[in-house]
C-alpha cells in the first residue's frame, strides 16, 4: 500500500513524570513540534492530548500511538510510575484526537521499534558489536524512572517487539554484599527488585545502602529526606569515594542483569540501553566493572562475548518507533477513517 506523503500523526511517549507529544510524517519526527507535559498537571492522557492539539493550532492527526511506562493488554495499559491516571485505552487516544487508526505500546516496545532509525551519532558504543545479520534477535534496555527489557525480532511480517515487566523481577544476588543489599531493600523499600537498584531511584537506592553498610544512618537530604540519583552522580563527578563505591555497584548489577537478559534472549543484533540513568552513566560504565561483570558467566562467559552492548542517547527514540509502528500499521492497510 502506498501512503499519500503528507498522512500525518500523533506520537507520545509517557514516562512516570512528564508525557512528551510530537507530530510526524512517516517516520519523521517533527522537532519543532515536540512539547512536555507535567503528568501530576492532568488528570488522564486524554488532557494531555487535548492539550497538545490546542497548543499545535488543532492539527488532525491521521492516527495517533501512546508509548507508556506500564504493562499493555489488549489495547489497555495501566501506568506503573502514575498513581493518580486511569488506565489508558485505545478508546481515550480516539475521543482525544480524533484518530482514525489508534495504538498503545509499553515504552520499551517504542525504543525497539525505533533500532534502525536511529541517527548512528545519537548511540554510544560500550562494548564492541560483532558483525551480525540484520535481521538476528536485538535488545532493548530501558533504565530510567523503571526499568524494562523488549526483545526486537525482524520477521517476515515485519517488526515484533515484545513486551514485558522485567523490571519487577527479584535482584540476582552473587555476592554477600548482594545478599545485604536486597535485605537492606526488603526492609526499607518494600521489595527488592531490579528496578530499585537499575532505576532513577536505584542509585540513591543503593547510596543509601552504603551508609548502613559503614554502620551509618541514612542522611535525611533534599526535599524528599532522600538523596536524588541526580546529586549521586554530582557526588560521583565531584570525586567523592561513597559516591563512587554506589556507581560501581550500580554498573556491575547492570552488567550482571543485562548478561541474564543476553542469555535469555540471545540478540546477536546488539543489546541497546535506553532512557535517563542509562545515559547519565554511560560515560562511567567501563571504568565502572560494567563490561567485567557483564561477561562473567562461567563457562557461558564465550557467548556472551557475542553480543556487543551500546546505548541509545536520542531522548526522541520513543517517538521514533511510535511513528515506526503506525506507519507499518497504515502500511498493512489499517486505513484512517
Amino acid at each position: 500500500m502506498t501512503l499519500p506523503a503528507p498522512t500525518l500523526t500523533l506520537v507520545a511517549d509517557v514516562g512516570g513524570t512528564n508525557t512528551r507529544v510530537a507530530l510526524a510524517r512517516g517516520l519523521s519526527v517533527d522537532g519543532a513540534s515536540v512539547r512536555r507535559y507535567a503528568n501530576a498537571e492532568h488528570p488522564d492522557i486524554g488532557a494531555v492530548l487535548r492539550r497538545f492539539l490546542l497548543d499545535e493550532g488543532g492539527p488532525r492527526p491521521a492516527a495517533a500511538c501512546v508509548a507508556a511506562a506500564g504493562p499493555v493488554r489488549e489495547g489497555r495499559v495501566t501506568m506503573t510510575n502514575i498513581d493518580h491516571w486511569p488506565p489508558i485505552e485505545k478508546a481515550a487516544l480516539a475521543e482525544a484526537t480524533g484518530a482514525g487508526v489508534v495504538a498503545i505500546l509499553n515504552d520499551l516496545q517504542a525504543q525497539g521499534q525505533a533500532l534502525g532509525h536511529i541517527a548512528p551519532a545519537r548511540l554510544r558504543a560500550v562494548i564492541a558489536r560483532p558483525e551480525a545479520n540484520p535481521h538476528a534477535a536485538k535488545l532493548v534496555i530501558g533504565v530510567g524512572t523503571g526499568f524494562n527489557a523488549a526483545a526486537v525480532y525482524d520477521t517476515e511480517g515485519g517488526r515484533l517487539v515484545t513486551p514485558s515487566e522485567s523490571g519487577h523481577v527479584n535482584l540476582p544476588i552473587r555476592t554477600a554484599a548482594d545478599a545485604r543489599l536486597a535485605a537492606w531493600l526488603a526492609e526499607n523499600r518494600g521489595f527488592p527488585s531490579v528496578e530499585e537498584v537499575l532505576s532513577g531511584r536505584g542509585l540513591a537506592n543503593v547510596y543509601s545502602w552504603l551508609f548502613d553498610e559503614d554502620g551509618r544512618p541514612e542522611p535525611r537530604l533534599g526535599a524528599t529526606g532522600r538523596i536524588t540519583s541526580a546529586e549521586v552522580m554530582e557526588r560521583l563527578e565531584a570525586g567523592e569515594l561513597r559516591a563512587l563505591r554506589a556507581a560501581r555497584a550500580f554498573a556491575r548489577m547492570l552488567g550482571t542483569v543485562a548478561g541474564n537478559l543476553a542469555l535469555i534472549q540471545l540478540p546477536y543484533g546488539g543489546i541497546w540501553l535506553a532512557g535517563g540513568m542509562a545515559r547519565a552513566v554511560a560515560p562511567w560504565l567501563s571504568e565502572l566493572g560494567f563490561e567485567e561483570a557483564f561477561h562473567d558467566k562461567g563457562r557461558f562467559a564465550p557467548l556472551l562475548a557475542e553480543f556487543g552492548v551500546g546505548v541509545i542517547e536520542d531522548d526522541d527514540a520513543a517517538l521514533t518507533g511510535s511513528a515506526a509502528h503506525l506507519l507499518g500499521l497504515l502500511r498493512r492497510g489499517h486505513s484512517p477513517t
